[in-house]
């Protein structure tokens, strides 16, 4: 692809670097900015550069926060006892569509994954087990795509809490095996938590 300008070339090549974004859906989104006010897209850049340098991680369930504990953490009205454990902050989001959990949640950070060289000490499974120790937590919902690799993570966090009074349940497959939980719709979502099964069901140790 030949550029008429070296600063067009590189904000296409920065642009098709996003997931999903080949050079030509980026050419043509750069292009689409240019044609705008130069307003609305310094608008777009300050909001970018605002997130990258400020967002915060919630300290406690690890989540996307604008502070040091995020929304869902600091409500009142949400159940501590209930911690619906999850891959990344997309399944947050997926699931809190659905109105269906009034719990806490725990984002992992990722799955075990010895392939692509994710081990267990890569992800927030510590500060889990530490929850889990500190007794206030009385269940574990296990929301992790239904994949080898969220499985083998499931497995793994069972394994280190299993010594201590607590319920461990996962949700109901009415996720097909090996889809990604992001993609699953809000009624078959929803009433997967509902519908949550005690996770020693789901295995065979």
């Amino acid at each position: 692809m030949d550029f008429s300008s070296k600063l067009l070339e590189r904000a296409v090549n920065e642009m098709s670097q996003l997931p999903g974004i080949g050079k030509r859906t980026a050419l043509r989104l750069v292009l689409h900015m240019l044609r705008q006010p130069k307003d609305q897209t310094l608008a777009l850049a300050e909001a970018l550069q605002c997130m990258r340098n400020e967002v915060k991680f919630c300290k406690s369930c690890h989540n996307i926060s604008d502070v040091e504990l995020c929304e869902i953490c600091s409500n009142p009205n949400r159940n501590e006892a209930i911690v619906c454990v999850v891959e990344d902050i997309r399944d947050v989001m997926a699931i809190e569509n659905t109105s269906s959990f009034k719990g806490l949640y725990h984002v992992l950070g990722g799955k075990i994954s010895p392939m692509d060289g994710i081990g267990p000490h890569d992800l927030n499974i510590e500060s889990l087990v530490n929850k889990v120790k500190g007794g206030q937590v009385r269940e574990l919902i296990f929301a992790l795509s239904s994949t080898m690799e969220g499985d083998t993570t499931n497995f793994y966090i069972y394994k280190q809490i299993q010594d201590f009074e607590i319920l461990t349940s996962t949700i109901a497959r009415g996720i097909s095996v090996g889809d990604e939980l992001e993609y699953a719709d809000e009624i078959t979502l929803g009433r997967s938590i509902i519908n949550r099964i005690p996770f020693e069901s789901s295995i065979k140790i």
